[in-house]
């Protein structure tokens, strides 16, 4: 076998790691200091100008939320307080393809919700899908690069995507969403959408939850099967776009009812897997979801480019009352969010009308590129010209205590846990019959392109056969491939 070459940074200096990131232990927080993690982010988010590095092609709309249940005793949160209403602008949109991508291809679609609260902006970027491909920031920029276009011949490459796929096991849970036929959603409006990471609440008293988000569709699930979805790209390459926009404007309003799980903070640490595992769902016979009230959308924007392409979400933003959690994918979005947005629209791109917070904005950052509010003097802190001074005390309850050699590891392992016990499951006790076959052709098609080797077909054989026998025997059987 020939010796590999080892990894660099750009300085040419070796590599510590491709996959893991520098954490708190095993289970901890990501550390500041892994220079590699965010060289790799920061790379990644100037890859392409103008549009998005990922999540290119998209719609929004206006909307509100509206809290009819008292969770108070969770977080203290305003805008999730019995009988609130907050204003909101909601982006869906597709994950891998770029601007000019078909809107019924193949793909998980985004989800990303910013809320005008009187405490600041509130970002909830998710997905249509409660889980995602990876679980460690460092591997972000290749597992995309993979789905994305070759450097040679700038085509997308399915055997490039498997290789991958087969080389991450905890994809698997994803993947199997993606190959059914959720992933091909017939329109925004008839998907669910997720928080998909668990974040951290907090009372007024200090007490401390863990949360995970769920936005149940009221319009019911409806998706199209592959070759539905085919036939649509030949008519109408811009569908869920056309649809959301139409529907809002024949006063056909979508909304969904919002559901959240609560694990109190102690239980985290001797659950049977890792909560913050971006790749796992909790259960709900342990943690069953709890309604808070419901979103609606009601508004299109005006403008496409200055409210839809414009717009910035950030999971940094984070009000009083809700904090990050250890999620290694989590801790990477909050830097690598605003670090793209700073790239792609600019140094203020806060000060745009879609991002413009609705509170006041007291800060001492000033000038820069297309800037037309500055704070005015003084313009430093500590000062004693009576500028505005930060209060620790709205964040009371948002700090815990982690410890934990620094290293850089996969998340620790628990007895019952592996990657391909939840997809098991979804295989076994959530699909039905029609959603099973559906989800083996699908495989299936997508393994079938010209391009994938045949050495690449028996990885993906192997790849859903630890999913569950029966699906590995049905894609060896559709790929013509003799297996055990």
């Amino acid at each position: 076998m020939t010796e590999r070459p080892f990894t660099t940074t750009d300085a040419g200096i070796p590599a510590p790691s491709d996959e893991f990131s520098l954490s708190v232990g095993p289970n901890g927080p990501l550390l500041l200091q892994d220079h590699y993690v965010i060289q790799k982010m920061a790379q990644f988010n100037r890859e392409r100008v103008p549009e998005r590095v990922v999540h290119a092609k998209g719609g929004g709309a206006y909307g509100v939320l509206r809290i009819t249940e008292d969770v108070s005793q969770y977080t203290k949160a305003s805008l999730f307080q019995k009988g609130k209403e907050t204003d909101l602008f909601l982006r869906f949109s597709s994950v891998a393809g770029e601007l000019g991508s078909p809107d019924t291809q193949r793909d998980p679609r985004g989800f990303a919700i910013k809320f005008y609260t009187e405490e600041g902006n509130y970002d909830l970027v998710g997905n249509n899908t409660p889980i995602f491909f990876i679980r460690d920031p460092s591997k972000f920029s290749d597992f995309i690069h993979s789905q994305k276009r070759r450097a040679d011949t700038n085509l997308r490459d399915h055997n490039m995507q498997w290789d991958f796929w087969t080389l991450s096991p905890e994809s698997a849970h994803q993947v199997t969403f993606l190959m059914t036929d959720r992933g091909t959603p017939k329109s925004w409006r008839h998907m669910h959408g997720f928080g998909s990471h668990t974040f951290l609440w907090y009372n007024a008293a200090g007490e401390k939850f863990w949360v995970k988000y769920h936005f149940k569709t009221d319009q019911g699930i409806e998706n199209f099967t592959d070759a539905e979805a085919g036939a649509v790209i030949a008519q109408d390459a811009d569908h869920h776009i056309r649809d959301l926009h139409t529907a809002i404007r024949n006063g056909d309003h979508p909304s969904w009812t919002v559901n959240v799980q609560i694990m109190p903070f102690a239980a985290a640490a001797d659950y049977r897997f890792n909560p913050f595992d971006l790749t796992k769902v909790w259960p709900h016979a342990d943690y069953p979801e709890i309604t808070i009230g419901r979103l609606t959308l009601d508004r299109n924007p005006e403008n496409y480019f200055a409210e839809v392409e414009q717009a910035a979400f950030e999971p940094a933003n984070l009000v009083p009352g809700i904090g990050a959690s250890p999620d290694k994918m989590l801790q990477g979005r909050l830097f690598s969010y605003p670090d793209t947005h700073r790239y792609r629209i600019g140094a203020n791109y806060l000060q745009l009308p879609v991002n413009r917070p609705k509170a006041p904005v007291r800060s001492y950052n000033k000038d820069g590129a297309m800037r037309y509010s500055n704070p005015g003097d003084p313009v430093y802190a500590p000062n004693t010209a009576g500028g505005p001074a930060a209060d620790p005390a709205f964040f009371a309850g948002e700090s815990y205590q982690v410890a934990g050699e620094i290293i850089r590891s996969a998340y620790q392992r628990h007895a019952e846990d592996d990657d391909f016990v939840q997809p098991r499951a979804l295989w076994e006790n959530v699909l039905s019959d029609t959603d099973r076959e559906h989800l083996v052709s699908n495989i299936v098609g997508h393994a079938s392109a010209p391009e994938v080797t045949a050495d690449m077909k028996k990885r993906v054989v192997e790849y859903w056969t630890n999913v569950h026998k029966d699906l590995g025997q049905g894609v060896a059987n559709g790929l013509g491939v003799a297996w055990r």
